[in-house]
Protein backbone atom coordinates (compact mmCIF):
# COMPACT_ATOMS: atom_id res chain seq x y z
CA UNK A 1 0.00 0.00 0.00
CA UNK A 2 2.90 1.83 0.99
CA UNK A 3 4.44 1.59 -2.80
CA UNK A 4 1.48 2.78 -3.85
CA UNK A 5 0.80 5.96 -2.30
CA UNK A 6 4.81 6.70 -3.29
CA UNK A 7 4.25 5.62 -6.69
CA UNK A 8 1.45 8.19 -6.54
CA UNK A 9 3.36 10.92 -5.10
CA UNK A 10 6.38 10.37 -7.23
CA UNK A 11 3.82 10.75 -10.37
CA UNK A 12 2.35 13.56 -9.07
CA UNK A 13 5.93 15.33 -8.46
CA UNK A 14 7.05 14.68 -11.87
CA UNK A 15 3.64 16.41 -13.34
CA UNK A 16 4.30 19.40 -11.34
CA UNK A 17 8.21 19.25 -12.46
CA UNK A 18 7.24 18.89 -16.31
CA UNK A 19 4.12 22.06 -15.83
CA UNK A 20 6.61 24.26 -14.18
CA UNK A 21 9.65 23.56 -17.27
CA UNK A 22 6.44 23.93 -19.55
CA UNK A 23 5.87 27.07 -18.36
CA UNK A 24 9.61 28.47 -17.85
CA UNK A 25 10.09 27.69 -21.70
CA UNK A 26 6.60 29.47 -22.84
CA UNK A 27 8.11 32.65 -20.47
CA UNK A 28 11.41 32.17 -22.14
CA UNK A 29 9.82 32.21 -25.48
CA UNK A 30 7.74 34.84 -24.36
CA UNK A 31 10.32 37.23 -23.72
CA UNK A 32 12.35 36.28 -26.92
CA UNK A 33 9.72 36.93 -29.27
CA UNK A 34 8.67 40.32 -27.40
CA UNK A 35 12.64 41.35 -26.98
CA UNK A 36 12.77 40.64 -31.21
CA UNK A 37 9.49 42.75 -31.76
CA UNK A 38 10.95 45.43 -30.10
CA UNK A 39 13.65 45.44 -32.24
CA UNK A 40 11.75 44.75 -34.93
CA UNK A 41 10.06 47.98 -34.56
CA UNK A 42 13.49 49.46 -33.79
CA UNK A 43 14.42 48.67 -37.22
CA UNK A 44 11.22 50.05 -39.12
CA UNK A 45 11.69 53.18 -37.13
CA UNK A 46 8.31 52.78 -35.91
CA UNK A 47 6.78 55.52 -33.37
CA UNK A 48 3.10 56.16 -31.66
CA UNK A 49 4.30 59.56 -31.76
CA UNK A 50 4.56 59.36 -35.53
CA UNK A 51 1.05 58.40 -35.58
CA UNK A 52 -0.44 60.70 -33.21
CA UNK A 53 1.29 63.61 -35.22
CA UNK A 54 0.38 62.24 -38.77
CA UNK A 55 -2.63 61.06 -37.48
CA UNK A 56 -4.49 63.90 -38.41
CA UNK A 57 -3.34 64.03 -42.10
CA UNK A 58 -4.17 60.48 -42.60
CA UNK A 59 -7.86 61.55 -41.14
CA UNK A 60 -7.94 64.22 -43.93
CA UNK A 61 -6.57 61.60 -46.57
CA UNK A 62 -9.55 59.30 -45.68
CA UNK A 63 -11.85 61.85 -46.29
CA UNK A 64 -10.53 62.43 -49.88
CA UNK A 65 -10.99 58.38 -50.48
CA UNK A 66 -14.70 58.58 -49.58
CA UNK A 67 -15.90 62.10 -50.95
CA UNK A 68 -19.36 62.80 -49.49
CA UNK A 69 -22.30 64.45 -50.93
CA UNK A 70 -25.67 65.73 -50.01
CA UNK A 71 -28.86 64.61 -51.27
CA UNK A 72 -31.87 67.11 -49.54
CA UNK A 73 -29.56 67.51 -46.69
CA UNK A 74 -28.79 64.33 -46.16
CA UNK A 75 -24.70 63.04 -46.42
CA UNK A 76 -23.86 60.10 -49.34
CA UNK A 77 -21.03 58.65 -51.15
CA UNK A 78 -20.24 60.79 -54.03
CA UNK A 79 -19.50 57.75 -56.57
CA UNK A 80 -19.90 60.11 -59.32
CA UNK A 81 -16.35 61.41 -58.73
CA UNK A 82 -15.05 57.64 -58.82
CA UNK A 83 -17.36 57.58 -62.50
CA UNK A 84 -15.90 60.61 -63.88
CA UNK A 85 -11.98 59.50 -62.84
CA UNK A 86 -12.68 56.02 -64.47
CA UNK A 87 -14.43 57.22 -67.75
CA UNK A 88 -11.67 60.39 -68.00
CA UNK A 89 -8.60 58.31 -67.70
CA UNK A 90 -10.43 54.91 -69.35
CA UNK A 91 -9.59 52.47 -66.64
CA UNK A 92 -11.69 49.88 -68.23
CA UNK A 93 -8.89 49.81 -70.98
CA UNK A 94 -6.03 50.12 -68.34
CA UNK A 95 -7.64 47.05 -66.82
CA UNK A 96 -7.67 45.41 -69.77
CA UNK A 97 -4.13 45.68 -70.16
CA UNK A 98 -3.38 44.43 -67.21
CA UNK A 99 -5.73 41.50 -67.31
CA UNK A 100 -3.50 41.01 -70.55
CA UNK A 101 0.03 40.99 -68.75
CA UNK A 102 -1.35 38.75 -66.40
CA UNK A 103 -3.15 36.27 -69.17
CA UNK A 104 -0.08 36.40 -71.53
CA UNK A 105 2.73 35.99 -69.02
CA UNK A 106 0.67 32.50 -68.00
CA UNK A 107 1.20 31.59 -71.50
CA UNK A 108 4.21 32.16 -71.87
CA UNK A 109 5.29 30.57 -68.72
CA UNK A 110 3.30 27.51 -69.38
CA UNK A 111 5.74 25.44 -71.82
CA UNK A 112 8.46 25.45 -69.61
CA UNK A 113 6.53 25.37 -66.79
CA UNK A 114 4.95 21.90 -67.93
CA UNK A 115 8.73 21.24 -69.40
CA UNK A 116 10.93 21.14 -66.32
CA UNK A 117 7.87 20.48 -63.76
CA UNK A 118 8.19 17.14 -65.46
CA UNK A 119 11.35 16.71 -65.58
CA UNK A 120 11.80 17.45 -62.06
CA UNK A 121 9.47 14.51 -60.90
CA UNK A 122 11.87 12.01 -59.94
CA UNK A 123 9.31 8.95 -62.08
CA UNK A 124 10.52 10.70 -64.80
CA UNK A 125 14.03 11.79 -64.41
CA UNK A 126 16.08 9.76 -62.14
CA UNK A 127 17.72 10.95 -58.83
CA UNK A 128 20.19 13.53 -58.43
CA UNK A 129 19.81 14.44 -62.44
CA UNK A 130 16.08 15.61 -61.31
CA UNK A 131 17.26 18.04 -58.96
CA UNK A 132 18.56 19.85 -61.51
CA UNK A 133 15.41 20.75 -63.07
CA UNK A 134 13.83 21.14 -59.19
CA UNK A 135 16.86 23.43 -58.40
CA UNK A 136 16.44 25.69 -60.92
CA UNK A 137 12.63 26.12 -60.55
CA UNK A 138 13.16 26.28 -56.68
CA UNK A 139 15.76 29.50 -57.61
CA UNK A 140 12.64 31.08 -60.01
CA UNK A 141 11.12 30.84 -57.25
CA UNK A 142 13.21 32.42 -54.68
CA UNK A 143 13.52 35.88 -56.81
CA UNK A 144 10.59 37.77 -56.49
CA UNK A 145 8.77 38.88 -60.00
CA UNK A 146 9.29 42.53 -59.20
CA UNK A 147 12.83 41.56 -58.72
CA UNK A 148 12.72 39.83 -62.29
CA UNK A 149 10.89 42.82 -63.87
CA UNK A 150 13.95 44.76 -62.86
CA UNK A 151 16.39 42.37 -64.09
CA UNK A 152 14.78 42.39 -67.49
CA UNK A 153 15.23 46.13 -67.52
CA UNK A 154 17.83 46.31 -70.64
CA UNK A 155 15.26 44.90 -72.63
CA UNK A 156 13.11 48.18 -72.38
CA UNK A 157 12.93 49.47 -69.34
CA UNK A 158 9.91 49.00 -66.77
CA UNK A 159 6.98 48.18 -69.74
CA UNK A 160 3.88 45.80 -69.94
CA UNK A 161 6.67 43.93 -71.99
CA UNK A 162 9.00 43.28 -69.16
CA UNK A 163 6.46 43.35 -66.66
CA UNK A 164 4.60 40.14 -68.71
CA UNK A 165 8.60 38.63 -69.03
CA UNK A 166 8.63 38.73 -65.25
CA UNK A 167 5.54 37.29 -65.03
CA UNK A 168 6.35 34.74 -67.40
CA UNK A 169 9.50 34.07 -65.57
CA UNK A 170 7.82 33.29 -62.50
CA UNK A 171 5.26 31.07 -63.79
CA UNK A 172 8.07 28.86 -64.67
CA UNK A 173 8.73 28.51 -60.96
CA UNK A 174 5.57 28.49 -59.42
CA UNK A 175 3.28 26.79 -61.79
CA UNK A 176 6.35 24.00 -62.68
CA UNK A 177 6.90 22.84 -58.57
CA UNK A 178 3.17 22.24 -58.40
CA UNK A 179 3.02 20.26 -61.66
CA UNK A 180 6.14 18.21 -59.80
CA UNK A 181 4.04 17.77 -56.76
CA UNK A 182 0.81 16.50 -58.83
CA UNK A 183 3.29 14.11 -60.72
CA UNK A 184 5.11 11.95 -57.43
CA UNK A 185 1.33 11.26 -56.44
CA UNK A 186 -0.02 9.97 -59.60
CA UNK A 187 -0.62 5.92 -58.99
CA UNK A 188 1.52 3.21 -60.23
CA UNK A 189 -1.37 1.02 -61.94
CA UNK A 190 -2.06 2.60 -64.88
CA UNK A 191 2.33 3.15 -65.63
CA UNK A 192 2.44 -0.69 -65.40
CA UNK A 193 -0.45 -1.13 -67.66
CA UNK A 194 1.10 1.18 -69.92
CA UNK A 195 4.68 -0.30 -69.88
CA UNK A 196 3.09 -3.69 -70.36
CA UNK A 197 2.35 -2.95 -74.15
CA UNK A 198 5.82 -1.91 -74.92
CA UNK A 199 5.12 2.02 -75.03
CA UNK A 200 8.45 3.70 -74.91
CA UNK A 201 9.04 6.20 -72.57
CA UNK A 202 7.45 9.24 -73.78
CA UNK A 203 4.20 7.28 -74.27
CA UNK A 204 4.07 6.15 -70.79
CA UNK A 205 4.95 9.61 -69.26
CA UNK A 206 1.97 10.61 -71.37
CA UNK A 207 -0.52 8.31 -70.96
CA UNK A 208 0.70 6.59 -67.94
CA UNK A 209 1.30 9.82 -65.31
CA UNK A 210 -0.08 13.22 -67.83
CA UNK A 211 -3.49 11.10 -68.29
CA UNK A 212 -3.68 11.25 -64.54
CA UNK A 213 -2.89 14.73 -63.51
CA UNK A 214 -4.31 17.09 -66.70
CA UNK A 215 -7.36 17.82 -64.07
CA UNK A 216 -5.15 19.34 -61.07
CA UNK A 217 -2.93 20.76 -63.89
CA UNK A 218 -5.44 22.63 -65.56
CA UNK A 219 -6.81 23.92 -62.15
CA UNK A 220 -2.76 24.65 -60.91
CA UNK A 221 -3.03 26.66 -63.93
CA UNK A 222 -6.10 28.93 -63.57
CA UNK A 223 -4.91 29.64 -59.56
CA UNK A 224 -1.29 30.43 -61.13
CA UNK A 225 -3.33 32.53 -63.71
CA UNK A 226 -5.36 34.17 -60.42
CA UNK A 227 -2.23 34.94 -59.10
CA UNK A 228 -0.57 36.35 -62.35
CA UNK A 229 -3.40 38.92 -62.51
CA UNK A 230 -2.47 40.41 -59.28
CA UNK A 231 1.25 40.36 -60.07
CA UNK A 232 0.52 42.17 -62.83
CA UNK A 233 -1.12 45.44 -60.57
CA UNK A 234 1.92 45.41 -58.43
CA UNK A 235 4.70 45.35 -61.52
CA UNK A 236 2.35 48.28 -62.39
CA UNK A 237 3.13 50.38 -59.35
CA UNK A 238 6.72 50.28 -60.79
CA UNK A 239 5.86 51.24 -64.27
CA UNK A 240 5.08 48.53 -65.78
CA UNK A 241 1.19 49.87 -66.88
CA UNK A 242 -1.91 48.99 -66.66
CA UNK A 243 -4.16 50.01 -63.22
CA UNK A 244 -1.06 49.62 -60.69
CA UNK A 245 0.55 53.16 -62.91
CA UNK A 246 -2.65 55.20 -62.68
CA UNK A 247 -2.85 54.09 -58.98
CA UNK A 248 1.00 54.93 -58.90
CA UNK A 249 0.87 57.91 -60.46
CA UNK A 250 -2.39 59.19 -58.26
CA UNK A 251 -0.90 58.29 -55.19
CA UNK A 252 1.99 60.88 -56.36
CA UNK A 253 0.03 63.82 -56.99
CA UNK A 254 -1.87 62.94 -53.61
CA UNK A 255 -5.22 62.58 -55.68
CA UNK A 256 -6.78 60.28 -53.28
CA UNK A 257 -10.23 60.09 -55.07
CA UNK A 258 -8.96 59.32 -58.13
CA UNK A 259 -6.63 56.49 -56.29
CA UNK A 260 -9.72 54.81 -54.54
CA UNK A 261 -11.34 54.79 -57.92
CA UNK A 262 -8.71 53.34 -59.44
CA UNK A 263 -8.47 50.90 -56.54
CA UNK A 264 -12.16 49.98 -57.53
CA UNK A 265 -11.50 49.03 -60.54
CA UNK A 266 -8.33 46.71 -59.89
CA UNK A 267 -11.18 45.01 -57.08
CA UNK A 268 -13.67 44.31 -60.01
CA UNK A 269 -11.04 43.25 -62.16
CA UNK A 270 -8.99 40.82 -59.82
CA UNK A 271 -12.21 38.99 -58.14
CA UNK A 272 -13.68 38.80 -61.70
CA UNK A 273 -10.93 36.79 -62.60
CA UNK A 274 -11.07 34.55 -59.11
CA UNK A 275 -14.73 34.18 -59.91
CA UNK A 276 -14.49 32.65 -63.33
CA UNK A 277 -10.93 30.62 -62.03
CA UNK A 278 -12.72 29.21 -59.10
CA UNK A 279 -16.11 28.34 -60.95
CA UNK A 280 -14.14 26.60 -62.94
CA UNK A 281 -11.56 24.44 -61.32
CA UNK A 282 -14.92 23.74 -59.11
CA UNK A 283 -16.19 22.06 -62.02
CA UNK A 284 -13.47 19.99 -62.99
CA UNK A 285 -12.79 19.39 -59.24
CA UNK A 286 -16.23 17.49 -57.69
CA UNK A 287 -14.75 18.15 -54.41
CA UNK A 288 -13.63 21.57 -54.36
CA UNK A 289 -16.89 24.02 -53.35
CA UNK A 290 -16.49 27.46 -55.07
CA UNK A 291 -16.02 30.54 -52.71
CA UNK A 292 -18.60 33.43 -52.50
CA UNK A 293 -17.98 37.08 -53.48
CA UNK A 294 -17.93 37.82 -49.90
CA UNK A 295 -15.67 35.36 -48.76
CA UNK A 296 -13.36 36.61 -52.52
CA UNK A 297 -13.83 40.39 -50.99
CA UNK A 298 -12.93 39.10 -47.35
CA UNK A 299 -9.49 37.59 -48.18
CA UNK A 300 -8.65 40.49 -50.79
CA UNK A 301 -6.11 42.37 -49.09
CA UNK A 302 -4.33 39.16 -47.75
CA UNK A 303 -3.89 37.87 -51.53
CA UNK A 304 -2.79 41.57 -52.59
CA UNK A 305 -0.29 41.44 -50.05
CA UNK A 306 1.33 37.83 -50.87
CA UNK A 307 1.21 38.86 -54.19
CA UNK A 308 3.92 41.45 -53.63
CA UNK A 309 6.44 39.02 -52.23
CA UNK A 310 6.00 36.42 -55.73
Amino acid sequence: MMDVSQQVIDRYQNIRRKRRIRVTIALVLFVVVMSLFFQALVRVGFSVGELIRYGPQFLDALDQYFPQTTVYGIPFLDVWQYWDFIDERNLFSQAGITLAMGFAGTILGFPLALLFGVLGSGRVTPFPFNFIFRGVMSTIRAIPALVWALIYVPLGGVSPFTATMAIATDTIGNLGRLYTDELEEVEDGPIEAIETTGANRLQVISFGMLSQVHTPFIAWTLYIFEINVRIAVTLGIIGGGGLGQVLSTQQRLFQFTNMMATILVILTLIISVEIFSQRVRSYIRADEEPMGILELLKGFPQRMAESLGK
